[in-house]
């Protein structure tokens, strides 16, 4: 069974940085896209960053290139560093599971999520 788990959320100042980790077990890591995801109250999910299993990365236009995904597959382990945090990126972040995929759509798996909150 693939469990994710997602940390490093909290409450930061506009401007300032979180780095997100999502920690899967029950699976071939290296053979699992992963990507991230979130939900602000009264919005719909959206997807913010994938990362396929062969290290093809792609980001939610709107971001600017604030956030980067890496994996290490080492550790079974993706990470979402978010720079320059803007109160519009207060959400809970998810990240998810796909097998052998270009395209992140959580088809193997999500995890519970981790809230972050950008003041202003």
């Amino acid at each position: 069974e693939v469990q994710l788990v997602e940390s490093g959320g909290g409450l930061v100042q506009a401007g300032g940085s979180l780095r997100l980790s999502c920690a899967a077990s029950g699976l071939t890591f290296d053979d699992y896209a992963i990507g991230w995801f979130r939900q602000a109250p009264g919005k719909e999910r959206e997807g913010v960053s994938c990362i396929s299993n062969d290290g093809v990365t792609y980001y939610l236009e709107s971001l600017e290139g604030r956030f980067t995904i890496s994996r290490d597959n080492a550790k079974n382990t993706v990470y979402l560093q978010m720079n320059n945090l803007k109160p519009e990126d207060t959400a809970e972040y998810y990240c998810a599971a796909d097998y052998m995929s270009y395209h992140c759509s959580g088809s193997d798996g999500w995890g519970q999520g981790t809230q972050v909150t950008v003041s202003s």
